[in-house]
């Protein structure tokens, strides 16, 4: 995943603050002042404040600034099109002469499909506020057409943000950006908060994913805020710690990441899971390399490797609605939450002989020794099938392995479902 570093944007020259006394940053649709001293800004109620150094850092950028009085009100609550803007910005760099663009590394994060967002129907895309009508109206649209937001998300974009809130934005965020961690995971590292059970379920699950990646943390006396208002120090911590992995904090809270690893999703996005063992871990890269035997002719979501006859019936599978299929005509898949790897094949004509290789690489390297004796299995529920024979489900030893096969009900596939006994 590629890191997005606050430190690389471009700043403007310290030489310029000595010649100008105030510069004027609309945050709100409101004129916000900088007070300066000696060439550094200076603002007068933040001294001592746990944020200090963020809030320099990023007013820096433009990307939140003070007040006409010279204050910055750290503590004051951020509203939910006020933190949508500042998100967006904290993707920018910005030039001397008040120009913005997006980074390199927020456009390369994004999914071809967001990324033709970006580029063609937000190609003139401000970074202003608008000046008819409502100020905020450009900046939501465009986080709604990238998915960081839902676009009815608010009932009132001018409502104070509250931290479940702002956890579930986060959560878009990451998912469109990086990847979403193991949901079983995050919720483990999140049981140390000692409020998390007075959020509803869903909530639950974005608060989860922000404290496990380190974005969002308790307060001292451990818990995390819910229904609390977040200040606009609070949002300047947040957004830093998105785009900048370095803040991040550490919410592992005793869980082995030994065998996790980020695979893609259904949409084109990412997820982080954990695998039970060292033989699931590695046998998703054996899945890998089963699938690139059929040259093309497959496709590998989240831990299910689908092989199709031909490239037709794939481009029918990537366009699929729901309800419709299948149309692979064999898969490979894991089960991590439940320690299982599965085998599903459909009686179809040519497909031992299409998929033979990519099959027996997964059934070597799981079954090892007693390889031949699946396969020999495997021939025999097969092709009792072709026969026009019924079979009847039930489970067989298999060395280390319990093997369930289990045939549907129109007899036109089977599934051999494999459970590794315990130890």
């Amino acid at each position: 995943m590629r890191q997005l570093n606050v430190g690389k944007f471009l700043k403007a020259g310290r030489g310029l603050a000595l010649a100008v006394t105030a510069a004027v940053v609309l945050l709100a649709g409101n004129a916000g002042a900088r007070a300066e001293q000696g060439g550094a800004k200076i603002f007068s109620d933040i001294k001592g404040h746990w944020a200090e150094q963020t809030i320099y850092r990023l007013s820096d950028e433009g990307i939140l600034d003070g007040f006409p009085d010279g204050t910055f009100r750290p503590d004051e609550p951020v509203a939910a099109d006020q933190f949508v803007k500042i998100l967006l910005l904290s993707f920018t760099q910005q030039f001397p002469n008040g120009e913005r663009r997006w980074t390199n590394e927020f456009v390369q994060s994004l999914s071809p499909a967001n990324r033709n967002v970006l580029e063609q129907d937000f190609r003139d895309f401000s970074f202003k506020p608008s000046t008819v009508g409502y100020w905020a109206k450009p900046y939501i649209d465009l986080a709604g057409g990238l998915n960081l937001i839902g676009k009815n998300q608010f009932p009132d974009f001018k409502a104070k943000l509250k931290r479940e809130d702002v956890a579930e934005i986060v959560y878009y965020t990451v998912k469109e950006t990086e990847y979403l961690e193991d949901e079983t995971f995050s919720l483990n590292a999140a049981s140390v908060i000692g409020d998390l059970q007075s959020a509803t379920a869903r909530q639950q699950k974005f608060i989860a994913e922000t404290f496990a990646k380190g974005i969002m943390e308790g307060y001292p006396n451990g818990y995390f805020g819910v229904s609390r208002v977040v200040t606009r120090a609070e949002s300047l911590a947040i957004l830093e710690r998105i785009v900048d992995k370095s803040k991040r904090i550490s919410a592992k809270n005793g869980v082995s990441g030994q065998y996790d690893r980020i695979v893609p999703t259904k949409d084109g996005s990412y997820k982080k899971l954990m695998f039970p063992s060292e033989t699931m871990y590695r046998a998703y890269d054996v899945m890998q390399q089963a699938g690139k035997l059929r040259g093309t002719n497959f496709d590998l979501e989240e831990t299910t490797l689908r092989l199709f006859k031909d490239a037709e019936t794939k481009a029918k599978f990537l366009k699929r609605t729901a309800g419709d299929g299948p149309y692979e005509e064999a898969a490979i898949w894991l089960e991590p939450a439940y320690r299982t790897y599965g085998i599903t094949v459909r009686l179809q004509e040519g497909m031992l002989a299409r998929n033979e290789e990519a099959l027996r690489t997964f059934v070597n390297f799981l079954f090892a020794s007693d390889a031949a004796t699946f396969q020999k299995h495997f021939a025999n529920v097969y092709g009792t099938l072709q026969n026009g024979k019924a079979v009847e489900n039930g489970t067989v030893q298999i060395g280390k392995f319990s093997v369930e096969t289990d045939v549907a009900p129109d007899g036109q596939s089977v599934v051999f479902s494999i459970v590794e006994k315990e130890k």
